[in-house]
Parts: C-alpha cells; sequence; structure tokens
C-alpha cells in the first residue's frame, strides 16, 4: 500500500503506466476501486492510497467500490450479510 502523499506524481504516473500500481483506495472508508473511478478521483490526497493488486486491498481490510466494481462489491456485501 502505497499513500498518495509519499509519493511525487512523477513516480506515481510511472508506476501508474508500468502498472506497479493498479487500483486507488479511500484509508478513511476502507474502499477500493479502479484507478478511473469518478469516487476515486474526487477523494483528497491526504487520504488517498495505491495498491498493486486487489489481493493486497482485501488483505488491508479494504471492501470494493459499489460505483466501479459493481460485481465484486455484490459478491463482499453478500458474504457479509
Amino acid at each position: 500500500m502505497i499513500r498518495h502523499n509519499d509519493i511525487t506524481d512523477k513516480d506515481l504516473r510511472s508506476k501508474i503506466k508500468h502498472q506497479e500500481i493498479r487500483f486507488g483506495g479511500n484509508s478513511k472508508l476502507k474502499i477500493y476501486g479502479t484507478l478511473s473511478c469518478a469516487s476515486g478521483k474526487k477523494m483528497k490526497r491526504e487520504i488517498r492510497v495505491f495498491f498493486f493488486e486487489e489481493t493486497l486491498a482485501i488483505n488491508k481490510g479494504f471492501r470494493p467500490c459499489g460505483l466501479c466494481m459493481k460485481e465484486a462489491y455484490k459478491k463482499w456485501k453478500n458474504e457479509t450479510i
């Protein structure tokens, strides 16, 4: 997990380009999603985190975004009820 405040914009773009970062998340709400998600793009830099793979986000206690990851969110929701 990489905190947005701990990485320069140049390094962030490079990691995204080389697919070293594939998911973004909200550290306050513990939600992760795709980098192209509209909700994620509105997030404050202070609470944004990045992940290489989905399993890392899940292992850190994050849940899928209901907007950009609908199927994964439905599965998560059904498992927690």
